[in-house]
């Protein structure tokens, strides 16, 4: 069932975005009441001078000087007046901006991976960027109208009270008409603006999957198909905005309406008030019609800000949520041994993704400091998941896993990835520099350094045939590199590292055998003294490894050295047999 209004508490912490703002708040609010008044105080300037004019010869010109020279002096105040506003409110509007997406980008580092793993990414982008845009127009629309407007109902009522009682109450009674009817209106239209933002996020989370992933788009020849889908989901979008737009729009006729209604009212009233000699003149007359005029604009404006602010909440709503997301949790009340033996021991593990379909189930490891374990087994077996929960992206859902005896969920997940080296399957490259690259887990690592990790991965030589060397820039995913260079680049950087733990995950599987020989003798080099966890897609790459974890539908089927498994002929055997006959 969709929303006809904002959740509760929306309101309210969008104003708590504006605590810092509290001085410039103050003084908007003030150049708000100044402007409003100023411009209510011209009209009657106005009406004065035209009393003035009593007669043929009967002028009194410096009068009408007098008066006229006090409005344009008071307009010019106005003017700056409204200018300062201008300025005031640009600012809060732009810095509430700001510090939101600066919370929003800073949310996404804290957020759980699972969150990460079951939102798709174009969705978090709409939330920080289309979101938050649609968001500070609303709320700058509010800034410009809702205090102004305010003041200006509250000074016209007053003045025409003061000038004539039964205009006064012909205006007070008829223009919250168009208020109501406003507020009637943008109830409905909340539902379509909510929904307009959720098929946009659908729609930007479409376009980065297609952009993401064009070559195998292009290779599958789904250009049609994710045409048509991008075309079904562009309709519901058109639908729901016409729907929102419909809506929203009927505001300005309806309170037109009713603001002829009450200017027509007005100046009957007013113009009895005159012939009948009940006190009013004809330049008052036009300073009174000039104020129900004007009281019925703030509520037009505050109307239409009633409409806009529909599409603001709708979007605010998603922002809301996202910054509201559970965050990782820490019981980080240990720190580890200096320096980290790296002994790894996991006892009774169980996970899974989805807590309705088990994973892990009962697994037992013992990695000794400086030795090598491989883990292998088929695909969906749970080898990336076993390394998930060693860098601690997921907790184990049951039993524990301990680094140097130290439970691993009471140690900071900073301070424990920051003994680790890890090398994926997947190459992640940063709009930067190759230096810069390769430096991201050791920003100031010296030149000489950096060069020498190069070395060690075999990357130097790629990297000097380079435009510019470890200057060249790369842009975003590394597009000027080949899959293997990139996955070199990687390389380097756990070299550059050193660390005393070493995680591989399908690290050379980007890498022909001639370069990967050459990186696996890198790599023994690195893992000397290091306790390494490898998934290896290569058995031939493993043959030398301490232990051997052969995984099996989330358990260990098997657990020993090369020998001892092949002696077992059992599914251990059936792998290196069928890797064999593949390579």
């Amino acid at each position: 069932m969709k929303k006809n209004k904002a959740p509760a508490g929306t309101v309210k912490k969008i104003l708590g975005f504006l605590g810092k703002y509290k001085l410039p708040l103050c003084f908007s609010i003030l150049f708000s009441a100044a402007s409003t008044l100023l411009t209510l105080y011209i009209p009657l300037l106005f009406g004065r001078a035209i009393d003035l004019m009593l007669d043929r010869g009967r002028v009194d010109f410096d009068g009408i000087k007098t008066q006229l020279a006090a409005a344009f002096l008071w307009i010019a105040v106005c003017g700056i007046c409204t200018w300062i506003l201008s300025a005031l409110n640009n600012r809060m509007t732009f810095g509430v901006v700001k510090d939101i997406r600066d919370r929003a980008f800073a949310k996404i580092n804290v957020l759980p991976l699972s969150y990460l793993d079951t939102h798709r990414s174009g969705e978090t982008l709409s939330r920080i960027i289309a979101d938050v845009s649609q968001f500070s127009d609303g709320l700058l629309l509010g800034f410009t109208k809702f205090f102004s407007g305010v003041t200006a109902i509250i000074g016209t009522l007053l003045l025409l009270v003061r000038l004539s009682v039964p205009v006064a109450l012909v205006v007070f009674i008829l223009t919250p008409l168009s208020l109501f009817a406003a507020r009637f209106i943008s109830s409905k239209s909340y539902k379509y603006f909510s929904a307009q933002t959720a098929v946009r996020a659908e729609q930007t989370a479409l376009i980065d999957e297609s952009v993401s992933n064009v070559k195998t788009a292009k290779a599958f020849f789904r250009e049609k198909a994710l045409a048509e889908r991008f075309d079904e989901i562009n309709g519901r979008l058109q639908s729901a905005s016409l729907k929102a737009i419909l809506f929203s729009s009927l505001t300005n006729p309806v309170t037109r309406f009713v603001n002829a209604l009450v200017y027509a009212a007005a100046a009957f009233t007013g113009a009895i008030s005159v012939i009948s000699g009940g006190g009013l003149t004809v330049g008052i007359l036009s300073a009174v019609l000039s104020y129900a005029n004007q009281y019925t604009k703030p509520f037009n404006e505050i109307s239409s800000v009633f409409a806009e602010l529909q599409n603001a909440l709708a979007c605010a709503a998603g922002v809301i949520d996202f910054l509201s997301e559970a965050e990782e949790t820490e019981r980080a009340d240990e720190e580890l041994p200096d320096p980290v033996r790296g002994e790894l021991t996991a006892e009774n593990v169980a996970f899974s993704y989805d807590k309705t379909r088990s994973l892990l189930e009962n697994m037992n490891v013992h990695a000794l400091p400086g030795s090598v374990t491989a883990i292998v087994g088929p695909t969906g077996c749970g080898k990336t998941t076993l390394i998930n929960l060693l860098m601690r992206f997921y907790d184990p859902d049951k039993g524990t896993i301990t680094l140097d005896g130290t439970d691993i969920t009471r140690i900071p997940r900073r301070k424990l990835r920051e003994n680790f080296g890890m090398v994926l399957q997947d190459t992640w490259i940063k709009s930067g520099t190759v230096k810069e690259n390769i430096a991201i887990g050791k920003p100031d690592a010296a030149e000489e350094e950096i060069i020498a990790a190069a070395k060690r991965s075999r990357a130097h030589s790629f990297i000097k045939k380079l435009p510019q060397g470890y200057d060249t820039p790369l842009s975003e995913d590394g597009t000027e590199l080949s899959q293997g260079e990139k996955q070199l680049l990687c390389i380097t950087r756990v070299m550059l590292r050193n660390s005393p733990l070493l995680i591989l995950d399908e690290a050379t599987s980007s890498i022909d055998l001639r370069t990967e020989k050459k990186v696996q003798k890198a790599f023994n080099e690195l893992m000397n003294g290091s306790t390494c966890f490898i998934v290896a897609h290569r058995l031939s790459t493993i043959m030398n490894a301490d232990q051997i974890l052969c995984m099996e539908n989330g358990c260990i089927a098997e657990q020993g050295t090369h020998e001892e498994l092949l002696q077992k002929n059992g599914f251990y055997a059936k792998l290196w047999n069928s890797s064999l006959s593949a390579e």
